[in-house]
């Protein structure tokens, strides 16, 4: 099993982390390439594949919340579910070979709540900037 399977509950074809360069209490650093084999490029759209906006902004907070586990934070058993996303502005597309890097900062972190903003990049660009809040709980509360 790898670092990230380790730190998420979340697997193929749901799994948008590849790595976590860097994560302390105040940001994380991840990164994830998007390749041509993903699920959603068949559809989104023939011809000219384009990575979806959801799967943006979900890329963001996989990366935030793996970031929070690996500092220990987040307990190993802890899920995390998307509560609200806000102030989402896309910029760039993200196409097949692409390599996004998310930066996450946490806003604020509970045991029940996780309040945190990103912007991730393809190189230099900005593809998308937004805000979100998670639940926090253990699968059998859910």
């Amino acid at each position: 099993m790898s670092e990230i399977e380790n730190l998420l509950p979340h697997r193929e074809p749901f799994l948008f982390v590849d790595e976590i360069v860097r994560a302390d209490e105040k940001k994380v650093i991840a990164r994830h390439v998007f390749t041509e084999k993903e699920f959603f490029f068949r559809g989104h759209f023939p011809g000219y594949p384009v990575v979806p906006g959801v799967i943006l902004v979900e890329t963001m907070a996989q990366s935030g919340g793996a970031g929070l586990r690996k500092l220990g934070i987040l307990g190993d058993d802890a899920l995390f579910f998307l509560a609200s996303v806000d102030k989402v502005k896309f910029r760039r597309q993200v196409r097949p070979g692409d390599e996004l890097q998310s930066e996450i900062e946490n806003l604020r972190v509970s045991p029940r709540m996780i309040k945190q903003s990103g912007k991730a990049f393809v190189g230099e660009e900005l593809a998308v900037e937004a805000e979100w809040m998670c639940l926090v709980g253990s699968g059998k509360e859910m």
